[in-house]
């Protein structure tokens, strides 16, 4: 999707026809006939490519756990190349605040769970908040911020009601410092919630409810959001339900339709999204908000830590999603699909894997911005960041001489896996089929890149050395990383990376630009 045309280009091709065709009534009939041929021609190209290029609405979450993030220029440059025009970011990081000045994409911008307390406590806590961290980043830097998101997720059942307190408050006076500073019609507070926020007493849609244990809170959110014409967010996350459940059906899981569908009274639910979504619908309803707008701030799928995190079933169903969105499917509740935010963007190698080791790879791009796997957004394959360094092509792996029945060894790998990211090498990973080698290797050189491959970080006890020949694969999945390196001159990318950048569709562009040379060629003709 890397170019939208919007809708005053179709119409400024059909008065630059019919003004043509008004200068020129008075000419041969042959002539009129060639106008004919370009109006079926116009109509032509508004079919075949119309889905592609008047795509809108798709957004992405931008998160900066890694221990060598991409430099926010080229994560901006990255999300416009690939027709994003939303971003969600779960904090005012400055990098990314004022790369995404003037950039055209709109923000969300987060709050971390941790502020909440002192947002709480304080307006004046609130209004500094606002002041830095909005107020600046829109007048000083253009940033397109549309809302502030107050806290994430923070009524999970395992948090334990740590933020039940907190959460409204610091939306409360959040609001009123966005007031205060001029804001509060053009930037709007919400609370991203996950969907354990809402259950269903008869196991269908139609029996949506409130948690009994935060429904008054849960109420008082959205009304208060309601109030100030701030939309509902919710993070929905079909993969979960799968992972969780080893009886689920897998194909209801996807947006394909091969499931064995759930009968709600009069309607067919063909997917869990629907039913997740239409679920919270019905809670929505009965409480009386039947027409509160819902943000889809968090949806996607990862790609390695488990059985089901695979880049097949990412990308089935990412592209399912993406399909839905330019075709404006909604559910069975709410035809009109709402605003979505994809996550993420980019693998984060230090996120918390308390949930589980696919935490750290719900990115539709690898850590470095190349391609994991091909996914047409409107336009084409995706496109890969530019402009990325990388550290020499160097790599650190087990000895030819070393012995895994050395004593140093278990404690070697257990010291590399907990300051370097191995969660690859897990059950049902992209790299579990190594042997106890292949996996100390991997392990080494995760830790040997994480360490910016500085000297003294491939010893080991001397079980390790540095090779210049690409350790490889392991049935084309397992990845031996060469970490970035923001300083120094351009590398092209050293091989270890499904890198290959999907080529970009022009069809469309050449198209468009033929029907404006037809169109004055029609005019003079």
């Amino acid at each position: 999707m890397t170019t939208k045309f919007p809708s005053i280009y179709f119409l400024f091709f059909f008065f630059l026809y019919f003004n043509c065709a008004a200068k020129q009534n008075k000419k041969k009939k042959k002539k009129m006939e060639f106008k004919k041929y370009l109006f079926v021609l116009l109509l032509t190209n508004v079919f075949l490519f119309g889905d592609r290029l008047f795509v809108d609405g798709l957004g992405c979450n931008w998160g900066t756990q890694a221990t060598h993030p991409l430099r926010p220029d080229i994560v901006v440059k990255l999300m416009k190349d690939n027709g994003f025009d939303k971003v969600k970011l779960f904090e005012a990081d400055p990098g990314a605040m004022l790369a995404l000045g003037r950039s055209g994409i709109q923000v969300m911008v987060g709050i971390p769970n941790d502020m909440l307390a002192s947002l709480a406590s304080s307006v004046r806590v609130a209004e500094d908040w606002v002041s830095h961290n909005v107020s600046y980043y829109l007048s000083n830097k253009g940033v397109d911020i549309r809302y502030v998101a107050v806290g994430n997720e923070p009524f999970l059942k395992t948090y334990d009601g740590q933020f039940t307190k907190t959460t409204l408050p610091a939306l409360q006076n959040i609001q009123a410092a966005l007031i205060k500073a001029g804001l509060g019609r053009d930037v709007k507070a919400t609370v991203p919630l996950n969907a354990d926020v809402y259950q269903s007493d008869t196991g269908l849609p139609s029996g949506g409810t409130f948690r009994s244990d935060i429904q008054d809170l849960m109420l008082s959110i959205i009304k208060f959001i309601n109030d100030n014409g701030a939309p509902l967010t919710i993070n929905i996350y079909p993969y979960l339900s799968l992972h969780a459940d080893p009886n689920f059906p897998v194909d209801f899981a996807f947006f394909d339709g091969g499931a064995t569908p759930v009968v709600d009274g009069g309607v067919t639910y063909t997917n869990v999204f629907d039913a997740n979504y239409d679920t919270l619908i019905s809670a929505l309803e009965k409480s009386g908000f039947p027409s509160i707008p819902v943000v889809i701030g968090e949806i996607g799928w990862p790609t390695d830590g488990d059985v089901s995190a695979n880049p097949n079933f990412a990308r089935r169903f990412n592209q399912g999603l993406v399909n839905r969105i330019r075709r404006g499917v909604g559910t069975p509740k709410r035809p009109t699909l709402p605003d979505v935010y994809l996550f993420g963007l980019i693998d984060e190698d230090m996120k918390s894997v308390e949930p589980g080791n696919f935490e750290r790879h719900w990115g539709i791009f690898n850590f470095d911005g190349t391609v994991k796997y091909q996914l047409d957004l409107g336009g084409g394959n995706l496109t890969a960041a530019k402009g990325v360094r990388y550290l020499e092509r160097q790599w650190c792996v087990m000895a030819p001489n070393a012995d895994v029945a050395d004593p140093n060894f278990g404690g070697s790998l257990n010291y590399a896996c907990t300051y370097a990211d191995c969660t690859s090498l897990g059950y049902g990973s992209s790299c579990a089929g190594l042997d106890l080698r292949g996996n100390a290797s991997y392990a080494f050189n995760a830790y040997y890149q994480t360490m910016n491959q500085q000297k003294g970080a491939c010893e080991f006890s001397n079980l390790a050395v540095i090779t210049r020949i690409d350790p490889g694969f392991k049935d084309g999945t397992c990845r031996y990383e060469i970490m970035i390196d923001n300083g120094g001159t351009p590398a092209s990318n050293p091989g270890t990376s499904s890198a290959a950048a999907a080529s970009v569709s022009s069809s469309g562009v050449v198209s468009w630009v033929a029907m404006l040379v037809l169109g004055l060629v029609a005019c003079f003709h």
